[in-house]
Protein backbone atom coordinates (compact mmCIF):
# COMPACT_ATOMS: atom_id res chain seq x y z
CA UNK A 1 0.00 0.00 0.00
CA UNK A 2 1.27 3.74 -0.78
CA UNK A 3 -0.44 7.00 -0.03
CA UNK A 4 0.98 9.27 -2.98
CA UNK A 5 0.87 13.28 -2.83
CA UNK A 6 0.72 14.59 -6.82
CA UNK A 7 0.91 17.88 -7.89
CA UNK A 8 0.51 18.15 -11.12
CA UNK A 9 1.05 22.01 -12.66
CA UNK A 10 0.34 23.20 -16.48
CA UNK A 11 1.51 26.34 -17.08
CA UNK A 12 0.53 28.31 -20.66
CA UNK A 13 1.43 31.59 -21.77
CA UNK A 14 0.12 33.28 -24.75
CA UNK A 15 1.90 35.45 -27.72
CA UNK A 16 -0.88 38.47 -26.50
CA UNK A 17 -3.86 38.86 -24.30
CA UNK A 18 -6.66 35.23 -24.65
CA UNK A 19 -9.71 37.11 -25.08
CA UNK A 20 -11.32 34.23 -23.76
CA UNK A 21 -10.99 30.64 -23.31
CA UNK A 22 -12.97 27.15 -22.60
CA UNK A 23 -11.89 23.82 -20.85
CA UNK A 24 -12.33 20.88 -19.44
CA UNK A 25 -9.94 19.06 -17.35
CA UNK A 26 -9.57 15.49 -16.83
CA UNK A 27 -7.23 15.43 -13.90
CA UNK A 28 -8.92 14.15 -10.65
CA UNK A 29 -8.14 10.51 -9.64
CA UNK A 30 -10.67 7.49 -9.32
CA UNK A 31 -11.49 6.15 -6.30
CA UNK A 32 -12.36 2.46 -6.95
CA UNK A 33 -11.24 -0.60 -5.43
CA UNK A 34 -7.44 -0.93 -5.10
CA UNK A 35 -7.26 3.13 -4.98
CA UNK A 36 -8.78 5.54 -2.29
CA UNK A 37 -8.61 9.43 -2.96
CA UNK A 38 -8.32 11.10 0.27
CA UNK A 39 -8.22 14.64 -0.70
CA UNK A 40 -8.41 16.20 -4.40
CA UNK A 41 -8.47 19.61 -5.29
CA UNK A 42 -7.68 21.59 -8.76
CA UNK A 43 -6.74 25.29 -8.79
CA UNK A 44 -7.41 27.81 -12.34
CA UNK A 45 -5.12 31.18 -12.38
CA UNK A 46 -7.47 32.90 -13.53
CA UNK A 47 -10.86 31.81 -14.14
CA UNK A 48 -14.55 33.07 -14.44
CA UNK A 49 -16.59 29.84 -13.72
CA UNK A 50 -16.60 26.20 -13.57
CA UNK A 51 -18.89 23.35 -12.98
CA UNK A 52 -17.84 19.37 -12.42
CA UNK A 53 -19.74 16.15 -13.99
CA UNK A 54 -18.53 12.48 -14.69
CA UNK A 55 -18.28 11.89 -18.73
CA UNK A 56 -19.86 8.80 -20.51
CA UNK A 57 -16.78 6.83 -19.76
CA UNK A 58 -16.99 7.84 -15.43
CA UNK A 59 -13.87 10.14 -15.46
CA UNK A 60 -14.45 13.41 -13.09
CA UNK A 61 -14.26 16.31 -15.75
CA UNK A 62 -13.85 20.29 -14.23
CA UNK A 63 -14.54 22.69 -17.00
CA UNK A 64 -14.06 25.67 -16.29
CA UNK A 65 -13.91 28.87 -18.35
CA UNK A 66 -12.00 32.03 -18.64
CA UNK A 67 -13.78 35.39 -20.12
CA UNK A 68 -11.08 38.04 -18.85
CA UNK A 69 -8.30 38.75 -21.28
CA UNK A 70 -5.28 36.88 -19.95
CA UNK A 71 -1.69 36.18 -20.80
CA UNK A 72 -1.43 33.28 -19.25
CA UNK A 73 -3.22 30.36 -17.30
CA UNK A 74 -1.97 27.62 -14.84
CA UNK A 75 -3.67 24.49 -13.44
CA UNK A 76 -2.81 23.00 -10.59
CA UNK A 77 -4.43 19.49 -9.77
CA UNK A 78 -3.26 18.18 -6.06
CA UNK A 79 -4.26 14.89 -4.79
CA UNK A 80 -3.09 12.51 -1.90
CA UNK A 81 -4.30 8.99 -3.29
CA UNK A 82 -3.89 5.62 -1.79
CA UNK A 83 -3.18 2.81 -3.85
CA UNK A 84 -2.82 -0.93 -3.41
CA UNK A 85 -1.30 -3.20 -4.91
CA UNK A 86 -3.34 -5.60 -7.70
CA UNK A 87 -3.94 -8.63 -7.07
CA UNK A 88 -4.04 -11.75 -9.03
CA UNK A 89 -7.07 -12.93 -11.47
CA UNK A 90 -9.02 -14.26 -9.75
CA UNK A 91 -11.20 -16.50 -12.24
CA UNK A 92 -9.74 -16.27 -15.64
CA UNK A 93 -12.29 -17.32 -18.35
CA UNK A 94 -11.39 -18.91 -21.41
CA UNK A 95 -12.44 -18.03 -25.14
CA UNK A 96 -15.81 -18.86 -25.72
CA UNK A 97 -16.76 -16.76 -22.93
CA UNK A 98 -14.99 -13.83 -25.04
CA UNK A 99 -16.47 -14.92 -27.87
CA UNK A 100 -20.18 -15.10 -26.17
CA UNK A 101 -22.62 -12.70 -28.18
CA UNK A 102 -23.29 -11.61 -24.55
CA UNK A 103 -19.75 -10.68 -23.51
CA UNK A 104 -19.46 -8.91 -27.10
CA UNK A 105 -22.29 -6.63 -26.97
CA UNK A 106 -21.78 -6.06 -23.10
CA UNK A 107 -17.67 -4.92 -24.28
CA UNK A 108 -18.51 -3.79 -27.64
CA UNK A 109 -17.02 -0.01 -27.17
CA UNK A 110 -13.91 -2.08 -26.13
CA UNK A 111 -13.63 -4.24 -28.87
CA UNK A 112 -13.76 -1.72 -31.57
CA UNK A 113 -10.81 0.63 -32.92
CA UNK A 114 -10.46 4.08 -32.98
CA UNK A 115 -8.30 6.00 -35.52
CA UNK A 116 -5.27 5.63 -32.88
CA UNK A 117 -5.58 2.05 -32.12
CA UNK A 118 -6.59 0.37 -34.91
CA UNK A 119 -3.45 -2.16 -35.54
CA UNK A 120 -1.48 -2.69 -39.08
CA UNK A 121 -2.27 -5.92 -40.58
CA UNK A 122 1.73 -7.31 -39.61
CA UNK A 123 0.34 -6.58 -36.02
CA UNK A 124 -2.50 -8.49 -36.18
CA UNK A 125 -0.66 -11.45 -37.18
CA UNK A 126 1.93 -11.22 -34.85
CA UNK A 127 -0.89 -10.85 -31.98
CA UNK A 128 -2.93 -14.02 -33.97
CA UNK A 129 0.76 -16.14 -33.64
CA UNK A 130 1.68 -15.68 -30.27
CA UNK A 131 -1.87 -15.67 -28.70
CA UNK A 132 -1.83 -19.54 -30.83
CA UNK A 133 -3.34 -21.88 -28.52
CA UNK A 134 -2.82 -19.81 -25.17
CA UNK A 135 -5.56 -19.15 -22.92
CA UNK A 136 -6.87 -15.35 -23.23
CA UNK A 137 -4.83 -14.29 -20.00
CA UNK A 138 -1.73 -15.85 -21.03
CA UNK A 139 -2.07 -14.66 -25.05
CA UNK A 140 -2.89 -10.56 -23.63
CA UNK A 141 0.46 -11.24 -21.83
CA UNK A 142 1.94 -12.87 -24.82
CA UNK A 143 0.85 -10.52 -27.21
CA UNK A 144 1.90 -7.56 -25.20
CA UNK A 145 5.40 -8.89 -24.90
CA UNK A 146 6.16 -9.14 -28.21
CA UNK A 147 5.04 -5.96 -29.15
CA UNK A 148 6.60 -4.31 -26.35
CA UNK A 149 9.72 -5.93 -27.52
CA UNK A 150 10.00 -4.70 -31.21
CA UNK A 151 8.99 -0.95 -29.67
CA UNK A 152 11.69 1.53 -28.74
CA UNK A 153 10.68 3.88 -25.87
CA UNK A 154 11.72 7.60 -27.56
CA UNK A 155 10.01 10.81 -26.56
CA UNK A 156 9.41 12.93 -29.31
CA UNK A 157 9.06 11.19 -32.24
CA UNK A 158 5.11 11.04 -31.72
CA UNK A 159 2.22 12.84 -30.30
CA UNK A 160 -0.60 11.61 -28.47
CA UNK A 161 -2.72 11.72 -31.29
CA UNK A 162 -0.22 9.38 -33.75
CA UNK A 163 -1.96 6.41 -34.87
CA UNK A 164 -0.88 3.31 -33.52
CA UNK A 165 0.29 2.55 -37.58
CA UNK A 166 2.55 5.47 -37.77
CA UNK A 167 4.38 4.59 -34.15
CA UNK A 168 4.64 0.67 -35.16
CA UNK A 169 6.06 1.80 -38.68
CA UNK A 170 8.78 4.03 -37.02
CA UNK A 171 9.31 0.98 -34.37
CA UNK A 172 9.54 4.08 -31.70
CA UNK A 173 7.25 5.93 -29.07
CA UNK A 174 6.12 6.65 -25.68
CA UNK A 175 3.73 5.17 -23.73
CA UNK A 176 0.47 5.96 -25.17
CA UNK A 177 1.57 4.91 -28.00
CA UNK A 178 2.31 1.59 -26.85
CA UNK A 179 -0.98 1.21 -25.20
CA UNK A 180 -2.41 2.70 -28.21
CA UNK A 181 -0.57 -0.59 -30.22
CA UNK A 182 -1.42 -3.23 -27.64
CA UNK A 183 -5.17 -2.51 -27.31
CA UNK A 184 -5.52 -2.85 -30.63
CA UNK A 185 -3.64 -5.75 -31.16
CA UNK A 186 -5.87 -7.70 -28.15
CA UNK A 187 -9.44 -6.38 -29.61
CA UNK A 188 -7.96 -7.57 -32.97
CA UNK A 189 -8.06 -11.14 -31.69
CA UNK A 190 -11.28 -10.97 -29.71
CA UNK A 191 -9.80 -9.77 -25.91
CA UNK A 192 -12.02 -6.43 -24.63
CA UNK A 193 -9.14 -3.18 -24.20
CA UNK A 194 -9.19 -0.01 -22.80
CA UNK A 195 -6.55 2.52 -22.45
CA UNK A 196 -6.04 3.99 -18.91
CA UNK A 197 -4.10 7.62 -18.32
CA UNK A 198 -2.91 8.37 -14.83
CA UNK A 199 0.58 9.00 -13.10
CA UNK A 200 3.80 6.95 -12.01
CA UNK A 201 5.40 7.04 -8.88
CA UNK A 202 9.29 5.97 -10.61
CA UNK A 203 11.45 5.21 -7.74
CA UNK A 204 9.86 2.69 -5.92
CA UNK A 205 13.34 2.81 -3.30
CA UNK A 206 12.29 6.33 -2.36
CA UNK A 207 12.12 7.12 0.83
CA UNK A 208 8.87 8.02 2.85
CA UNK A 209 8.64 12.15 2.24
CA UNK A 210 10.68 12.42 -0.36
CA UNK A 211 9.36 14.22 -3.36
CA UNK A 212 10.41 13.41 -7.27
CA UNK A 213 9.16 14.02 -10.71
CA UNK A 214 6.90 12.11 -11.38
CA UNK A 215 4.94 11.09 -14.53
CA UNK A 216 2.40 11.24 -16.50
CA UNK A 217 1.64 8.01 -17.63
CA UNK A 218 -0.57 5.39 -19.63
CA UNK A 219 -1.13 1.69 -19.35
CA UNK A 220 -3.36 -1.20 -20.74
CA UNK A 221 -6.69 -2.72 -19.39
CA UNK A 222 -7.66 -6.38 -20.81
CA UNK A 223 -10.65 -8.71 -19.95
CA UNK A 224 -10.61 -11.93 -18.98
CA UNK A 225 -13.16 -12.58 -16.61
CA UNK A 226 -12.08 -9.67 -15.14
CA UNK A 227 -9.76 -6.11 -15.89
CA UNK A 228 -6.39 -6.83 -15.20
CA UNK A 229 -4.21 -3.94 -15.43
CA UNK A 230 -1.02 -3.74 -17.37
CA UNK A 231 1.85 -1.30 -17.74
CA UNK A 232 3.11 -2.69 -21.02
CA UNK A 233 6.11 0.05 -21.43
CA UNK A 234 7.76 -0.82 -18.27
CA UNK A 235 6.57 -4.67 -18.63
CA UNK A 236 4.96 -4.90 -15.07
CA UNK A 237 1.44 -5.08 -13.47
CA UNK A 238 0.13 -1.85 -12.49
CA UNK A 239 0.56 -1.62 -8.78
CA UNK A 240 1.13 0.80 -6.24
CA UNK A 241 2.74 3.25 -7.85
CA UNK A 242 0.39 3.97 -10.16
CA UNK A 243 -2.83 6.01 -9.72
CA UNK A 244 -5.57 5.95 -11.72
CA UNK A 245 -7.30 9.14 -13.32
CA UNK A 246 -9.19 8.04 -16.68
CA UNK A 247 -10.37 5.02 -18.72
CA UNK A 248 -11.67 5.29 -22.36
CA UNK A 249 -11.28 3.53 -26.12
CA UNK A 250 -7.50 5.99 -26.54
CA UNK A 251 -5.97 9.15 -25.76
CA UNK A 252 -8.68 10.74 -27.10
CA UNK A 253 -11.41 10.32 -24.53
CA UNK A 254 -9.03 10.82 -21.75
CA UNK A 255 -6.98 13.94 -22.23
CA UNK A 256 -5.66 15.70 -19.38
CA UNK A 257 -6.76 19.11 -20.51
CA UNK A 258 -8.21 19.96 -23.70
CA UNK A 259 -9.77 23.32 -24.50
CA UNK A 260 -10.47 26.06 -27.31
CA UNK A 261 -9.40 29.47 -26.97
CA UNK A 262 -10.30 33.51 -29.02
CA UNK A 263 -6.20 35.13 -29.41
CA UNK A 264 -3.06 34.32 -30.44
CA UNK A 265 -1.21 31.13 -30.19
CA UNK A 266 0.23 29.18 -26.96
CA UNK A 267 3.74 30.69 -26.88
CA UNK A 268 4.87 28.71 -24.54
CA UNK A 269 3.59 25.10 -22.62
CA UNK A 270 5.05 23.70 -19.13
CA UNK A 271 3.97 21.04 -17.34
CA UNK A 272 5.20 19.25 -14.31
CA UNK A 273 4.55 16.27 -12.44
CA UNK A 274 5.60 15.97 -8.67
CA UNK A 275 4.80 12.67 -6.50
CA UNK A 276 5.40 12.66 -2.94
CA UNK A 277 5.29 9.05 -0.90
CA UNK A 278 3.43 9.77 2.09
CA UNK A 279 2.87 6.67 3.53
Amino acid sequence: MSRLRVVHTSTFRYGSAVLASYNEARMTPLSQQGQTVLETKIDVQPHTGWFEYRDYWGSAVTAFEVLTPHESMVVTAEHLVEVAERGPLRSPVGWDTLRSAELRDRLAEFLSDTRTTAPPEDVIEIARRVAGDLEPAEAALAVSAALRDQMEYIPGVTTVHTPATEAWTARAGVCQDIAHLVAGALRSIGIPARYVSGYLHPDSAAPVGSTVLGDSHAWVEWWVGEWFAFDVTNRVIAGDHHVVLARGRSYDDVPPLRGIYAGAGTQDAEVQVQITREA
